[in-house]
């Protein structure tokens, strides 16, 4: 991950990350976070809804102690089903 000037963005661990999690079911895409981060403390919150109704996003808010452990919830994420995009 970099920054807008190229560099590495540095973090320091623990940290609190946010996921934007898209999908076409609201329930579905709950779930999905809740398969995924199992027994974690994690704030999940309604973000948008696409004007047609059809994508909805949520964002999860979770302490990660790592690089390890934040990307490996983004790449569980991103292959449920119930999810389109993880950003």
């Amino acid at each position: 991950m970099f920054n807008s000037c190229g560099r590495k963005l540095e973090l320091e661990y623990p940290c609190l990350w946010v996921y934007k999690v898209i999908g076409e079911d609201y329930d579905g895409v709950r779930q999905a976070i809740l398969e995924v981060i199992r027994d974690r403390k994690c704030d999940i919150s309604s973000s948008r809804r696409s004007s047609s109704g059809k994508y909805h996003s949520l964002n999860a808010e979770i302490t990660v102690e790592s690089e390890g452990v934040r990307d490996g919830i983004y790449q569980a994420l991103k292959e449920h089903p119930a999810v389109k995009i993880v950003l």
